[in-house]
């Protein structure tokens, strides 16, 4: 049983991590993924640069990224349903404000990472590995959710962008 100042493990593992990767660059850098991350917003209008630009599957495009709008919508739907509340420890700093007190799961990681299995898909590269890292690791760095939050994310992510990529290839 823990004492009462005792944290819990996922939050010693948090407060680990932040410690060891908040540096002054760092945190700065996941600031910025988090303003470009929030709400979708960032991938959702990387979604239409490539609509306009790759006019011969501008439609795919718009599907693709009105699907890392509709895993974000999940993800909050799953916040409402399971109410965890973002970390609140003395051993973690929280660095970036949030529009909510819910961390389950990391609409971030949500979003990211269907973004990242849906314009794979359509730029034939494997974008998984260069952009969903740097984001759960943000979310850690800037003391918002526990790992478990981002990794729920990521899952939920990859699922939903994957279905949508699966329908698109059956196009």
């Amino acid at each position: 049983m823990l004492e009462k100042n005792e944290p819990a493990p996922e939050v010693e593992v948090l407060a680990k991590v932040q410690g060891a990767l908040k540096r002054p660059v760092t945190v700065k850098a996941a600031r910025g993924l988090s303003h470009f991350g929030e709400h979708s917003a960032g991938w959702f209008a990387l979604g239409l640069v490539g609509a306009a630009v790759d006019k011969k599957r501008r439609k795919d495009w718009l599907v693709a990224a009105a699907g890392v709008v509709g895993a974000h919508a999940a993800s909050i739907a799953v916040k409402r349903v399971v109410r965890r509340p973002r970390p609140e420890h003395p051993s973690v700093e929280v660095l970036v404000g949030t529009p909510s007190k819910l961390s389950f799961p990391s609409s971030h990681a949500t979003s990211t990472t269907a973004a990242a299995v849906l314009y794979s898909g359509l730029t034939g590269r494997n974008l998984v590995p260069a952009l969903v890292p740097p984001m759960l690791a943000s979310r850690l760095v800037l003391g918002v959710h526990y790992p478990t939050d981002v990794l729920a994310g990521a899952a939920l992510g990859g699922v939903v962008g994957g279905l949508i990529r699966r329908k698109l290839k059956q196009r």
